[in-house]
């Protein structure tokens, strides 16, 4: 379902404004169930697929959404933190 929202206007040289509308989209399953969906499709079309470029693409895509999961599981775990001193390079 896309719902418009409506940004902050812009303005132009002529004083006049304008506004931008976004086009949004609620899912209804989590960014980790749709990857885990597509994962397990692209296998599937793999399994199904005779040896060639065209299982070999399906297998590549199930792959890229088994480490996109990973990766959104890395970035949203607790224990991340920053590799240096986020506040030494600010001089505070």
């Amino acid at each position: 379902m896309e719902t418009p929202v409506a940004i902050r206007p812009i303005q132009i040289l002529g004083g006049s404004a304008m506004v931008i509308k976004r086009n949004r989209t609620k899912h209804e399953k989590s960014f980790k169930e749709r990857l885990a969906e597509e994962s397990a499709h692209y296998s599937d079309l793999a399994n199904k697929t005779p040896h060639g470029p065209q299982r070999d693409l399906y297998l590549r895509r199930a792959h890229q959404a088994e480490t996109a999961a990973h990766v959104d599981e890395w970035l949203r775990s607790p224990g991340l933190r920053l590799p240096i001193n986020v506040s030494r390079l600010a001089g505070k």
